[in-house]
This record gives C-alpha cells, sequence and structure tokens, in this order.
C-alpha cells in the first residue's frame, strides 16, 4: 500500500490552473525527488497535497485515505510534516520554544532532534530571528520531525544556503533515510544531491507529471530534455 498517491490532480490558484495532470506514489520508507524547471508546478503540488490549495480534479490518498476534501490541519494528523520554502520559523519564540510547538508524541524529541542537530541544542535558548539561514532551515526540518510525521515533504530545503551547511542538511536527510522509517518528499536543484539520496523521481513539466522511475534510470538525455541541466 502506498504512503502517498496522488492520480491525475489538478489545481488552480483563483482562475488560473496550475496544475493538469499530475500523477505518482510513493511508499513507506521510500525517497522521492520531485524535479522540473522552475515554475512547473513542484511547489503548487506540495501546497495541494498539505491542502494549503484545493484538489480542483483527480484524487489524493494517504495511506489508503482519500484526503481531498481534507482540511490542511486534518492531513497533518495523518502524518504529515512539512519543511516550507523559506524556512518560515516563528521568529519571536527561542529555538526550543519553536520545536515543542506543534510537537506530538512520537520517537522524535528535543533530545533525538539535538542529536540530528547538534547546533540546535547549543541555540536553544536563542531566538529564531538571531539564527542564520542555515540554523534556521535546521530548525525548519526539527520543528517538522517533531510532529513525528510518517511522511516528511522539504521544499527546496538547501536553497541560498553556504555549502557547508548545505552539505549538513544533506547529511541529515542521508541520515532519516537509513535510521528510520520515515518517508521523504524532496525538492531541490541539486541533481547531484539528490541523485544520492532519492530512491525514484518525478519530473514535472507544465504542471503534469511527464516522467517517472528509479533514479538509476534518470538518464542524461531525461536531465538534459525535462531540466535543462
Amino acid at each position: 500500500m502506498s504512503l502517498l498517491s496522488l492520480k491525475q490532480v489538478a489545481s488552480w490558484y483563483g482562475s488560473t490552473q496550475a496544475l493538469f495532470d499530475v500523477s505518482f506514489s510513493l511508499e513507506e520508507g521510500e525517497v522521492l525527488a520531485l524535479m522540473g524547471r522552475n515554475g512547473m508546478g513542484k511547489s503548487t503540488t506540495i501546497k495541494t497535497i498539505c491542502k494549503m490549495l484545493p484538489v480542483g480534479s483527480g484524487e489524493i490518498y494517504i495511506a489508503s485515505k482519500n484526503i481531498n476534501t481534507l482540511p490542511s490541519f486534518k492531513v497533518a494528523r495523518l502524518g504529515v510534516g512539512l519543511v516550507p520554502e523559506g524556512r518560515r520559523c516563528f521568529p519571536n519564540l527561542t529555538v526550543e520554544e519553536n520545536l515543542i510547538a506543534a510537537a506530538r508524541p512520537g520517537s522524535w524529541d528535543l533530545l533525538s532532534v539535538s542529536t540530528l542537530f547538534p547546533r540546535l541544542h547549543e541555540r536553544r535558548s536563542q531566538m529564531a530571528n538571531t539564527l542564520s539561514g542555515g540554523e534556521q532551515q535546521m530548525l525548519a526540518i526539527g520543528r517538522a520531525l517533531m510532529t513525528n510525521p510518517r511522511l516528511l515533504i522539504l521544499d527546496e530545503a538547501t536553497e541560498g544556503l553556504a555549502p557547508l551547511v548545505r552539505q549538513e542538511i544533506w547529511s541529515a536527510l542521508h541520515s532519516l533515510k537509513n535510521n528510520s522509517n520515515l518517508s521523504l518528499l524532496v525538492v531541490d536543484k541539486s541533481l547531484s544531491e539528490l541523485k544520492q539520496v532519492a530512491d525514484k523521481v518525478v519530473i514535472l513539466e507544465r504542471g503534469s507529471s511527464v516522467w517517472s522511475g528509479t533514479t538509476a534510470a534518470l538518464s542524461d538525455a531525461v536531465v538534459q530534455q525535462y531540466l535543462g541541466i
């Protein structure tokens, strides 16, 4: 049984259609890279899964439950944790307060998050708005993990970060893949890093899924055709 399944999903921003036909599935413990050029629907797909945009047509299932009519908070309660583009930490709360703000019972707690990101423990009493961009990104990931999700969605989690910090984030994703049964849906522009952590790839073009397959099957010709890299 797939943990996440999208079947011919379409969605709109008001009267403007953004997704036309997005279909893919993600299994328990699997890492899926959602790829495509800028403006092709990756972030819109994430917003639709998390119900920040309504499903216009098609169907989305989480663990066999149709979520088309569910509000976003009920989708989160089904076990979906989001690391949004732009981090969106609560600036006037401390690191620790950010982490516990939406915490739910489970294996991910302050200790386990601090083990994954030791810097968060060192800065636990600092206000979030005093952190560097990389530290805020670690905090955003830690906050999502504290909800103890089954599916962690990361939207451009390494964008704009210094190379050393980017490597820390990728190392954390490798650790999550290898040491938990967490499923990951990752949007990122770093093809080389994605190929090392993802089990399979879905490529979007103009709001539709146009290619899917294992990471090993992602040929140079496909990359050139759909990603222009």
